[in-house]
Order: structure tokens, then sequence, then C-alpha cells
């Protein structure tokens, strides 16, 4: 039962969530993007999720990446990507959305229900490329991997999207798999969109947040974002971060009024190159294999 302490009873409850804030920026006269698919996907589960997480900072930090990841992907296709690949997928709709090559080929992968669901919802809708929609869980790792091996062969030039999915894993199945992705760029080309989310990011987490994520919590915590992911094989191609995004789209991040007060005076004080660090708490960015 959705209730407003315990919102969430499992992660993939966070699907329904994102689809709702989807849903809501869609609704909006000055949207980001239109996604005709979220209000369905949300349904009565989403919505109640929403109502009761009722976080102003959470839907714009969604609304801001799912721009950013949509222009993520586009470019990516333009460089010759030929395969997209959704680990932990949920209700994302952008198969059906995004203006998209025909012979591009989708793989979006999930729990077997969340599949299920998904594929229910919108069985009356054409998607946009090929689609392929497989159920596995992602945290086996010996279901994983056999599910990786495959895809060597079916793709020149592969590109991995894990939103919303790397801050609910321990570090050690985030190392794993990191490592399983770059053993699959061994035999094609790979890249990889991943959150940007460094260690101090959970000194703004409030204590409410904390407790209505208490059966999802963030888990990911590297020291340094940067060198983990370095000692798995994967260096930064390019990052981009949600609150310079949202300062180009116009939507700055709706902070409390006394933290931007805080923030205004702490830039009085603070060296020019120090300045704007909140802005770049958050972000995604694009990781390219290093080479061997």
């Amino acid at each position: 039962m959705t209730t407003a302490d315990e919102p969430i009873s499992h992660v993939s409850d966070t699907a329904f969530l994102v689809a709702q804030y989807r849903a809501a920026e869609s609704a909006r006269p000055d949207a980001l993007f239109r996604d005709p698919f979220a209000e369905k996907l949300s349904g009565p589960k989403g919505r109640a999720i929403g109502a009761a997480m009722n976080r102003e900072m959470t839907a714009w930090s969604i609304a801001v990446r799912t721009v950013l990841i949509d222009k993520l992907i586009q470019e990516a296709i333009a460089s010759g990507t030929d395969t997209i690949l959704s680990l932990g997928s949920g209700l994302d709709a952008r198969p059906y959305r995004l203006d998209l090559p025909k012979d591009l080929l989708w793989i979006e992968a999930d729990y077997p229900d969340v599949i299920a669901y998904k594929e229910g919802m919108l069985s009356s809708d054409a998607p946009r490329c090929r689609l392929e929609s497989v159920s596995v869980d992602l945290s086996n790792d010996n279901e994983r991997r056999a599910f990786l091996s495959t895809l060597a062969k079916r793709s020149r030039n592969l590109l991995v999207l894990t939103e919303g999915v790397i801050p609910y894993l321990k570090n050690d199945q985030v190392a794993t798999l990191a490592d399983d992705l770059r053993q699959l760029a061994d035999s094609t080309q790979v890249s990889w969109i991943v959150e940007y989310l460094p260690k101090r990011v959970y000194l703004h987490r409030s204590e409410r947040s904390r407790k209505q994520m208490k059966n999802a919590p963030f888990r990911f915590r590297p020291d340094d974002w940067f060198a983990f992911f370095a000692q798995h094989g994967w260096r930064q191609k390019t990052i981009r971060y949600l609150g310079i995004e949202g300062i180009k789209l116009g939507r700055r991040a709706p902070l409390p009024w006394n933290t931007r007060m805080l923030m205004r005076i702490v830039r009085l004080f603070r060296r020019k190159k120090n300045r704007g660090q909140l802005e770049r708490l958050l972000g995604y960015a694009v990781l390219e294999p290093i080479p061997r």
C-alpha cells in the first residue's frame, strides 16, 4: 500500500514515479518535452506514488535529465550508434516517442513484471525503431552475463543506457556491471550513459527523502566517482550537469529560498573556479572504454 511515509515498496516502483513526473512535465504549458505515453504508463499506481512523494526537486531533475539523455542518444546515433541497450529500462517510452532511424535496434531489459506491464499498456502502439524487450534479472550475475554475451554479434556500435539504475546498486554490484560491460567492449564498440552521482550528494538528501526511499535506498557511494570507473576500464568521454543544463533550458533547480541565499553568500567568499559546485552536483556522463 502506498503511504506518504512509505510510498516505494520496491525499487521497481520508481519506474512508476518517473513516468508520473514525465506525465506531469508533459502537461505543463512550458513543458521541456512531450511524452504522450507517460500518463498511460504511470496509471493509478504512479499517480498515488507521485502524490505521496510530492517532491519538486525530483520532478525537476527527472524533467531535465530526460531532455539531456534524449540529446545524448541523438548525438550517439548521429555518430554511428546502431544499437541501444537500456538496462533497467523501467517505463521509458523513448523507443515510441523519439525520432529514431527505423533500422535502429533498441533493446530494453528489466524485471519480468515491469516488461510485461509495459508491453500490455503499449500493445496498441508502434515503436519507431526495432524494439526488443527482454525479461532479465540484472542483479543475477550469470543471467546478466549470458544476456550480454549475445550482443557482440548483433551490434557494431552499442550505446548502453542505465538511467536511474546505478544509484540503487551497491559499489561491488556497479563494479561487476562495469567489468561485464568492459569485457563486452573487447568485442564491439561500446559507450555508456551513466549517472554522475558523487558522494557529497548524500549530504543534500533530507531525512524525509531517506525515509520515503527506505525500501529503495541509494547505495552507490564511491569515494571518487571518476577513479571508481577508471579502475574498471572506463573513462569520461563527456559529462553534462543537470544544474547547468537546467539553466540553459530556462528551468533552474527549485531550491528553497534559504538554500539560494546561502549559495549567494558562499559565492562571495569562494574562489571563482570553485563557484557553481551545486550546479555540478548531479549529471550524466558518457563513458568510453579505456584501451587495454
